[in-house]
C-alpha cells in the first residue's frame, strides 16, 4: 500500500497532488512539463531546478527518465539508470500517481512497452489531467504501431480539460495527430487548425496538418503551410528537424530534387542532427532519393560515420533497426548490412528477449522486411517483391507514422519496376493514384 499523503504536499495547476512541499520545485516541474508536452525547448534546465529545490522529490527524476527513454527508443544509458534509481529511492510516501509512473517507466526500461502503456491508460482513468501519462502512452503506441488508441485516448480525456489550460492547445495537436494516423484527415486538419487559432506555436498541430497534406499529395499546400507557420516550429522545437523532413517530402513530391538536396545540406546533416530520430529522418529522405536513382552514397557514408551502427543495440527497436539497415545499404556497406541483420536475428532467438514488446514484431515483421531489402541490394528484386508483399499487411506493427512507413511502399514500387513485374507495378500505382492528388513524383513513378 502507498504511504498516506503528506498534508504539506502541494497540488499542481490541475489539482493533482504532488510529492513536494516546495513551491520552487513545483513551479520548475510545471515548466518542464510544458516543455515536454509542447516540445518547445529542452526540459533539462527546469528539471535541474526542480531537483535542486527538492532533492527528495521522486517526480523530477521520473520526468527526466521518461524523457530520455523516449529520446533513445527505450534504450537505457547511465543517466537514465541514475534518474530511475534516484526516483526509486524517494518514491515511498509519494502520491500514488507518481508511484504508478515509476512502475510504467520500470516496465519500459525492461522493454515491456505494452505493459507501460497499460499502466498509463489505467492511470488516466483516475487522473485524466495527467498530461505525461497521455503524452508517453501516445508516443509509445506510435512506436509499436498501435494506431486506434492514438485517436481514442486523447478523446477520452480532453473533455475533462479546461480550454484555458496552457497545455490544452498542445493536447489538441496530439489528438489531431492521432486522428490523421487513423485516416480521419478532415477532422484532424480541423482540430489542428483550432489549436493553432488558440495558440500560434503548437508544433504538433503544424505536424498533423503536414501529415494530412502529404498523405493527400497536396505538396504545394504543404510547402506553403510549413512556411506560414515556420516561426512557430523552426527555432526551438524538438520537432524542427522532423518538420524540415516534411518540407523535404513536399519538395520530393514536386520532383524538386535539387531543392531536396539543398534542404538536406541546411537542415538534415551534420550538427543539425541531434538524436536518433533526426538521423532516421535523414536516412529516410536520402533513401527516397536513392530509389529515384540519385547518387546519395557519399551522403549516407558521412551520416553513418556520425551515427555508427552499434551492433550491441541491434534488435532492440524494429523501427530503428530498419533505418540503420537502410543507411548501411545506401552507403554500399553490404557486408556490414548482412552482419546487422544477423545481429537482429540473434537477439530475436534469445529466450530472455521474448518478454520484450519488440520481440514479436522483430521476428514476424522486421526481419522479413530487412531480408527483403538485402535481396534487393543483391540484385534480386523479384525476391524482394515477394517478401515485401507478404509482409505488407503487417507494416504498421513496425511503428512510426503512415508517412514514415510509406518509405516501404516506395521501395516495393521500385522493386516491382526493377524485377520487372509490370502487373504489380501498375497495381501499386493504381492504389497510389486513388489515394493522392496527381504530382510530378507520381507521374515519374508511372513512367519508370
Amino acid at each position: 500500500m502507498s504511504a498516506p499523503a503528506d498534508p504539506a504536499q502541494l497540488r499542481d495547476q490541475r489539482d493533482q497532488r504532488l510529492g513536494t512541499a516546495s513551491r520552487a520545485a513545483a513551479d520548475a516541474a510545471e515548466t518542464a512539463l510544458w516543455r515536454l508536452v509542447s516540445q518547445i525547448g529542452s526540459p533539462e534546465e527546469a528539471l535541474d531546478q526542480a531537483c535542486a529545490a527538492d532533492p527528495a522529490w521522486a517526480w523530477p527524476p521520473l520526468m527526466r527518465a521518461g524523457h530520455r527513454l523516449l529520446q533513445a527508443d527505450g534504450r537505457l544509458d547511465d543517466s537514465t539508470r541514475v534518474a530511475l534509481a534516484v526516483a526509486s529511492r524517494h518514491i515511498e510516501g509519494a502520491p500514488p500517481r507518481e508511484q504508478r509512473h515509476l512502475a510504467a517507466l520500470q516496465a519500459l526500461a525492461e522493454g515491456r512497452c505494452a505493459a507501460a502503456c497499460q499502466v498509463w491508460d489505467d492511470l488516466l482513468l483516475d487522473h485524466p489531467h495527467d498530461a505525461l501519462a497521455l503524452l508517453w502512452a501516445q508516443a509509445w503506441d506510435l512506436r509499436r504501431g498501435e494506431l486506434p488508441p492514438l485517436q481514442t485516448r486523447p478523446a477520452e480525456v480532453l473533455p475533462e480539460w479546461s480550454p484555458e489550460d496552457p497545455l490544452h492547445p498542445h493536447l489538441l495537436g496530439l489528438y489531431a495527430f492521432g486522428l490523421q494516423e487513423n485516416q480521419r484527415d478532415a477532422q484532424a486538419e480541423e482540430v489542428a487548425r483550432r489549436a493553432l487559432a488558440r495558440e500560434p506555436q503548437v508544433p504538433r498541430a503544424v505536424l498533423a496538418v503536414a501529415h494530412v497534406m502529404e498523405s493527400q499529395g497536396r505538396f504545394d499546400d504543404g510547402t506553403a503551410w510549413l512556411r506560414q507557420h515556420q516561426a512557430g516550429w523552426a527555432d526551438d522545437s524538438a520537432l524542427a528537424a522532423h518538420l524540415w523532413w516534411h518540407m523535404g517530402l513536399f519538395r520530393l513530391e514536386a520532383l524538386d530534387l535539387s531543392g531536396v538536396h539543398r534542404l538536406i545540406d541546411a537542415h538534415l546533416s551534420g550538427t543539425a542532427l541531434v538524436g536518433d530520430a533526426d538521423h532516421r529522418d535523414a536516412v529516410a529522405l536520402l533513401w527516397r532519393l536513392h530509389l529515384l536513382g540519385e547518387d546519395v552514397g557519399a551522403r549516407l557514408v558521412q551520416l553513418l560515420a556520425a551515427w555508427p551502427a552499434d551492433e550491441g543495440e541491434a534488435g532492440l527497436c524494429a523501427f530503428h533497426d530498419l533505418h540503420v539497415l537502410l543507411c548501411l545499404l545506401g552507403a554500399d556497406e553490404l557486408v556490414r548490412a548482412e552482419r546487422w541483420v544477423a545481429r537482429v536475428a540473434a537477439r530475436a532467438m534469445q529466450a530472455e528477449d521474448a518478454r520484450r514488446s519488440n520481440h514479436a514484431v522483430t521476428r514476424e515483421v522486421a526481419l522479413p522486411v530487412m531480408r527483403a531489402l538485402l535481396s534487393m541490394a543483391r540484385g534480386d528484386a523479384g525476391a524482394a517483391c515477394s517478401a515485401l508483399r507478404a509482409s505488407r499487411p503487417h507494416w504498421p506493427r513496425l511503428g512510426g507514422s503512415r508517412l514514415q512507413r510509406d518509405l516501404l511502399e516506395l521501395t516495393l514500387i521500385a522493386a516491382a519496376a526493377r524485377a520487372p513485374q509490370p502487373a504489380l507495378h501498375r497495381a501499386l500505382l493504381n492504389a497510389r493514384r486513388l489515394a493522392r492528388a496527381a504530382s510530378p513524383l507520381l507521374r515519374h513513378l508511372e513512367a519508370h
